[in-house]
């Protein structure tokens, strides 16, 4: 079965800026917050344990997978390996499974630690043999089993020696991917370090980053190149800069921090009117009262079916229908919160 992200990849590989447009459900949390992963359980009392657990959080998974309006579903490899392997959910599936192919230091988010605030430092917890057949050693006909798609994210501080180490490791990784015939996608955050670390004016931040991915796949091949990137959105002027210098580059934009309702929805729609034709929303998501029609309402932006206040008054009609009570009232959810989105020229999201 041909995945509907082949489908996507073929056709915007003639058309940069046709209609298609990807969507990423990002279900690996678990490799970055422990505990807290899964998100709160809606459902538990003061004495109880807050959070949902983890085999409520692929259980979502599977209902998401049922639904089939997400072309890749982003997991740990614990996670894919149970529902990719030993389940095979995706056999029947036009969802792509993929796998957070490494984890840096920065996204460490345990309780008490300090990791988050120190230069991000390169690691991966899972080997690429492990996401394709869930062990090492193994042969070809093991590695059909698995993932064949991983996340791979770089964090950039303006800092040289810590961004070598990154650009060395994500070098090494290509190398052993290509080897391998393991496709990935490339995250690329914002600095984790404080300003006064990195030093970078606000309204050069997306200068920045522009200029490290331009830069830094210049030195790549086809052979060894993402299929897309995942960034943050700074606003229209640098993603029209971006998706203009190099049109073979499909470039998507990372979802953030929960936020309203319309945060996501503006979001989506913004991002794909100044050239974006991908995004991967994980914790927008999973905070979301009701993820199925959460995502049922990212997709009809994204085909522009309806438009983001459209959306999110459709979304709390829905919410209502089903006697769900949502986080915020609907003149509240229909406010933008995050400077991201405000459209100012170094705007962030965590």
């Amino acid at each position: 079965m041909q995945k509907i992200l082949d489908q996507k990849l073929a056709a915007l590989a003639t058309d940069r800026f046709g209609k298609h447009f990807i969507i990423a459900d990002a279900k690996d949390a678990d490799m970055a917050l422990g505990i807290a992963a899964p998100g709160l359980n809606p459902g538990a009392g003061k004495t109880d344990f807050p959070f949902r657990t983890l085999d409520q959080y692929r259980q979502t998974i599977r209902q998401v997978l049922e639904q089939g309006l997400v072309d890749i579903m982003l997991m740990s490899c614990s996670t894919s390996d149970q529902l990719t392997i030993r389940e095979r959910l995706f056999d029947n599936s036009m969802v792509t499974p993929a796998v957070r192919a490494n984890d840096t230091t920065d996204i460490h988010v345990c309780r008490g630690s300090s990791y988050g605030s120190n230069p991000s430092q390169p690691f991966a917890s899972a080997p690429i043999d492990h996401i394709q057949a869930g062990k090492s050693p193994c042969t070809a006909a093991d590695r059909q089993r698995g993932a064949n798609l991983g996340l791979y994210s770089v964090t950039f501080n303006n800092l040289a020696e810590p961004d070598r180490r990154t650009l060395e490791a994500y070098r090494d990784f290509r190398l052993e991917a290509e080897g391998k015939g393991f496709r990935h996608f490339l995250e690329v955050f914002d600095p984790n370090v404080s300003p006064q670390t990195h030093k970078l004016p606000p309204d050069q931040m997306g200068g920045f980053i522009n200029d490290h991915i331009c830069r830094m796949l210049a030195g790549v091949p086809r052979a060894s190149r993402p299929v897309f990137l995942k960034i943050v959105y700074h606003g229209p002027r640098y993603m029209e800069e971006l998706c203009r210098y190099d049109e073979s580059i499909i470039v998507g934009v990372l979802g953030g921090s929960s936020g309203t309702t319309y945060d996501a929805f503006k979001l989506l729609a913004d991002a794909k009117k100044y050239g974006a034709r991908a995004a991967l929303f994980g914790r927008k998501i999973n905070q979301a009262e009701d993820q199925l029609t959460f995502i049922s309402m990212l997709r009809n932006i994204a085909n522009d079916d309806i438009t983001p206040e459209e959306a999110v008054r459709a979304y709390h009609g829905k919410l209502s229908d089903a006697g769900i009570k949502p986080h915020r009232c609907l003149a509240h959810d229909l406010r933008l919160t995050q400077g991201v989105m405000h459209y100012a020229a170094g705007g962030t999201a965590n």
